[in-house]
């Protein structure tokens, strides 16, 4: 197959999972496993989770929400402590895999799920890592951020944005993510899909270079 486009997932995927973190908070409060991700995954497309991420609720109003729905789950998390559980760290070799990719002549993009203010550089505050977020943002050649897009994955939409934005069929694309929920209209729609699993990139970037035919 003739790939002429590969678009990733940030969170997750160039840095570790947010979800290894809630795992340490649900361990620690004698919480369900997955507990967390199941509240946000709840009514997935109007929860407080969804509606932030598209930027049409304020911090306040979702911390408020937040606590309301994962208190109706069973033990209360406020929005902002949600929030405080989104600091992140790198994964170096996505960020060679993507210098490659690029580098190879493919077109690439981002579709990023985050939150109002609190962005990949906010979420990996320090000086160096902002450095580091840059250049990785300099080898896309198109970004989409549901709180500014005002649309989230998996809503369909936003992976139409991404190929009408790169010029490419979605046949042609390879997109990665580390949210089987976000790859399934992807994979509907006609992409290529790869899960990036948590905790290991290595055998997501196996699987992109033997799809690119790269050694």
């Amino acid at each position: 197959m003739a790939f002429e486009a590969v678009i990733f997932d940030f969170g997750g995927v160039f840095t570790t999972s947010p979800v290894q973190n809630f795992a340490v908070f649900e361990r620690a409060n004698n919480l369900p496993e997955r507990f967390i991700g199941e509240v946000i995954k709840t009514n997935h497309h109007a929860n407080a989770w969804a509606r932030f991420e598209r930027a049409e609720t304020t911090l306040d109003e979702f911390d408020e929400a937040f606590a309301a729905e994962s208190r109706a789950a069973g033990f209360e998390i406020s929005g902002r402590r949600l929030v405080s559980l989104l600091s992140l760290t790198f994964n170096h070799d996505m960020i060679a895999a993507l210098a490659h990719v690029k580098q190879a002549g493919y077109k690439t993009g981002c579709i990023t799920n985050n939150l109002p203010k609190i962005d990949s550089k906010a979420m990996l505050a320090a000086a160096e890592n902002r450095d580091i977020v840059n250049r990785i943002h300099a080898d896309f050649d198109h970004v989409i951020e549901s709180s500014k897009a005002g649309v989230r994955k998996p809503e369909p939409r936003i992976y139409e944005m991404m190929c009408a934005a790169l010029s490419v069929a979605p046949s042609a694309c390879i997109f990665l993510d580390d949210l089987g929920i976000n790859l399934k209209p992807a994979r509907a729609m006609g992409m290529t899909t790869i899960k990036v699993p948590f905790g290991d990139v290595s055998p997501a970037i196996a699987e992109l270079y033997a799809l690119l035919g790269f050694d």
